[in-house]
């Protein structure tokens, strides 16, 4: 019999694989022993090819090669892991080998992983499937055992390849069809489009243009100060009877008249009142236990945790720590046969804070099955993420807080309901009723796990007792007044429900659940989507908010202003993700689900191609700005630009490939400059980093690199601009920061006597104040690291000064044995001047 080839996503997984399956010996990449070989992709290895690959007219970005819809779908090695996947390849049709065994992750990315590898390597030996749950060792021994058919993951395999090439479809198409349509006047302006992130992306446009559109209205509340026997209290003013109507921001405690709040304390001061009190026992169930969605959710709210951060932390504890399950699953739930196993693993945590809750669940007989907790109906591919009693060690403090959250909603799910007394109290004074809420815990039930105790509180909802014929006697009386606030920018928090919910909102967690299904993206993708709307200039990440850019806006408002609504709808493309999850389970065909996306990609081309209005319809706001020719204020909005109404004045949003935020357009208008800012790229598609003034001219912007304009023959003012150190170039001035340069105060002007000027940036590294002394002083900096040269590829060298102007210097190169090629001189005459 021969050798089972063992393939894992990543290295850390064979190396767990190889050690539990008896210490097998390694062999550099692999591991090998009479019975197994085992080895490990890392992450993905191999890739769709891009449109000029498979045709080189197709790789032109025009609307005259649109739409791109092959055939058949080309494969290639990923260049930087090429080596990993001939080592697999290579292993894979050794004669001794016989079977291979998929061990990549467990879900739709790793069965894609293996498939696009079994694929292009031609492989055609009998496939198994490794389905792991947990690292542990028990858990590896038995998946070994019990390997699943390659047929039976036939649906999966096919899901996965579906949505790879629904992606490739959609997303370049579209990238290209927006870009074209973008680049009509000049220039090229790349619009990244993508069949999950743009819905996405237009969740956060929509807020942000409710965001916009609000106006705020005044409103007042009521407040009185009791004094009563055993002391004061304070409650609200309120209509008890309000009714909601259409008013969306009505409030039975909100008065929208300062009369009338300014009656209400003139008819009450100095008054006494009587009291009606009521007690009502409550009770809160602990929520279910976490995917990777709410796990996510939860920790940006309690420790502001990006969702990728949280991903990052839960896969080291399953891979690296082995102490929680599978993270990437969309289940809370886990399947009825796990009672023996929960109760094993509740009896092997030991963390000190926690010991005492998982024994006490256990002695108390808490731990039976439940159909709240155990459902095998709601059990996808993975379980619910649940400790695996592997003891933790050397946990950093973000893995002890995610390991923490786990833990104790493993724990608490078991626990009773949390028991509450709420206590209602109207306070009536000259018949304007006063309401006053308290809420304590009678018992603390799985909040327990959380360290709360019975009878307590937060102070501000403990409400001192009355007797009861008391008349509390009115000490204070208070109108404030507030604005009714516009709706909150998404959190990563609220992003990631929203997402879940195919676009709505969803706090409630069954309701939640039972949307999730139709969700955008998938819990092992949300964070990735998240990232790449950051690094596609379509959304800043401040604090906690999601902010959209002026670019993420534009996106929006062209897809709608053209009718492509296909691509810009949550819930439509939340119905392309359930579709997928049909046809993993085996319920939809794979050419079905391919053709509508076929045809989706078709429209979105063919409406961008045919659109022939001169403006895009959307929703445009006016610019809190003056016009820099007529002072006529506010300049108006329209796709491409801002334009005053007074006179011909037109600032275009977009220049050198970079579309400004509305906050830079309104302080480059006000202040006449801004920067430097990044993001601007040559006409070669180099980034550059520039400072951007209005010119004197006609007020239209152009880039200031430091020096003055032609013609002007002005000198720069220096004395706001911050000291350096001394030029030895010219030996007589001072180099300063001015933009984007240092340069010393000899080089500009129509005097000028020196040529030191050097960039802050160059080749997309940054230079700090001290290399430039350094440069200066000695002629050379340090080796300085991560210079990405014109073809895209990192390379460390130092700068060097050679009469006045800045050039590369390489580190020697080290001698080649027997005979290497004779070493190239280390020096080089390249330009580093950044202008």
């Amino acid at each position: 019999m021969g050798k089972t080839l063992v393939i894992a996503e990543k290295p850390s997984v064979a190396t767990d694989l190889a050690r539990v399956l008896g210490k097998i010996p390694k062999q550099k990449d692999y591991f090998e022993n009479e019975e197994y070989v085992i080895s490990s992709a890392i992450g993905h290895l191999v890739e769709l090819c891009l449109p000029g690959e498979l045709d080189k007219k197709r790789g032109k970005w025009s609307f005259a090669n649109l739409p791109i819809i092959p055939d058949h779908f080309e494969l290639k090695p990923i260049e930087k892991t090429t080596a990993r996947f001939n080592l697999l390849k290579r292993l894979a049709k050794r004669k001794d080998v016989d079977r291979v065994v998929n061990a990549c992750d467990a879900g739709r990315e790793g069965e894609l992983i293996f498939r696009y590898i079994v694929q292009l390597a031609g492989i055609k030996k009998p496939i198994s499937r490794l389905w792991l749950q947990s690292m542990t060792p028990e858990a590896i021994r038995k998946a070994f055992d019990e390997l699943r058919d390659d047929e039976v993951m036939q649906p999966l395999a096919r899901a996965a390849m579906s949505r790879s090439e629904s992606d490739w479809l959609v997303g370049i198409n579209s990238t290209r069809a927006m870009t074209a349509f973008n680049s009509k006047l000049g220039g090229f302006q790349l619009t990244p489009v993508g069949r999950v992130q743009t819905p996405t992306l237009s969740i956060l446009a929509e807020r942000e243009d409710k965001i916009l559109q609000f106006k705020p209205r005044p409103y007042f509340e009521v407040f009185a100060d009791f004094d009563a026997q055993k002391g004061e209290y304070r409650g609200r003013w309120f209509d008890p009877a309000f009714k909601k109507g259409k008013e969306e921001h009505a409030r039975a405690e909100r008065i929208w008249d300062r009369e009338k709040a300014d009656a209400i304390l003139a008819k009450c001061q100095g008054k006494t009142g009587t009291f009606t009190e009521e007690k009502k026992p409550s009770s809160q169930i602990c929520p279910l236990l976490y995917d990777l969605t709410t796990l996510q959710r939860e920790a940006n709210s309690r420790f502001g945790f990006p969702a990728r951060r949280t991903l990052q932390i839960a896969q080291q504890l399953y891979e690296r720590f082995k102490v929680l399950t599978y993270p990437r699953t969309d289940s809370r739930h886990l399947p009825e046969d796990y009672l023996n196993m929960v109760k094993a693993t509740m009896s092997k945590i030991d963390s000190p804070d926690l010991e005492p809750h998982a024994r006490k669940a256990i002695d108390k007989g808490w731990i039976k099955p439940s159909r709240r907790i155990f459902d095998r109906t709601k059990v996808t591919d993975h379980h619910a993420i649940i400790p695996t009693g592997v003891p933790p060690k050397s946990l950093d403090e973000a893995q002890q807080k995610i390991y923490t959250m786990v833990t104790q909603r493993f724990i608490g799910i078991f626990f009773p309901p949390a028991q509450f007394e709420t206590t209602t109290r109207i306070t009536t004074v000259e018949e304007e009723k006063f309401k006053t809420e308290g809420k304590i815990i009678t018992d603390p039930g799985w909040l327990a796990v959380y360290g709360r105790s019975a009878a307590s509180a937060d102070d501000d909802s403990i409400i001192i007792p009355l007797q009861p014929n008391e008349t509390p006697a009115v000490r204070e009386l208070e109108v404030k007044e507030n604005q009714t606030k516009p709706p909150p920018r998404y959190t990563e928090a609220t992003l990631l429900s929203a997402m879940e919910g195919a676009g709505k909102l969803v706090e409630d967690d069954d309701l939640r659940d039972a949307m999730a299904e139709k969700g955008l993206g998938t819990p092992a993708t949300r964070a990735a989507i998240i990232e790449g709307l950051i690094k596609d200039n379509y959304v800043n990440r401040q604090g906690k908010e999601m902010i959209v850019t002026s670019k993420g806006r534009s996106l929006i408002q062209l897809l709608s202003g053209i009718g492509i609504e296909s691509l810009s709808s949550a819930a439509l493309t939340g119905e392309w993700e359930y579709k997928l999850k049909q046809m993993e389970q085996g319920h939809l065909d794979r050419e079905t689900f391919m053709r509508e996306i076929r045809e989706m990609t078709k429209e979105i081309v063919e409406k961008a191609k045919t659109f022939e209005g001169d403006t895009v319809e959307g929703n445009y706001y006016p610019l809190e700005a003056p016009c820099p020719k007529c002072q006529h204020e506010p300049l108006e909005e329209d796709y491409r630009t801002y334009h005053c109404k007074a006179c011909d004045y037109r600032l275009w949003k977009t220049m050198a490939g970079r579309e400004f935020f509305r906050e830079e357009v309104v302080q480059l208008l006000k202040e006449g400059k801004i920067g430097p800012l990044e993001g601007f790229r040559s006409k070669m598609g180099r980034p550059f980093t520039a400072e951007v003034r209005l010119s004197k001219e006609d007020a239209k912007p152009e880039f200031d690199f430091g020096e003055p304009r032609e013609g002007e023959g002005e000198e720069i003012d220096f004395s706001d601009k911050p000291l350096v150190t001394d030029c030895t170039v010219c030996s007589k001035g001072k180099v300063y920061e001015v933009g984007t340069n240092y340069v010393c105060e000899n080089a500009t002007g129509p005097k000028k006597s020196c040529k030191f000027r050097m960039g802050k940036t160059i080749l997309q590294r940054e230079i700090p104040q001290e290399q430039v002394v350094k440069i200066l002083e000695t002629g050379k900096t340090d080796l300085l690291t991560r210079f990405i040269s014109k073809k895209g590829r990192p390379f460390n060298a130092f700068l060097k000064l050679d009469d006045g102007k800045v050039g590369f210097e390489f580190e020697p190169r080290k001698p080649k044995p027997k005979g290497g090629a004779k070493k190239k001189d280390s020096s080089s005459s390249q330009e580093a001047e950044a202008a």
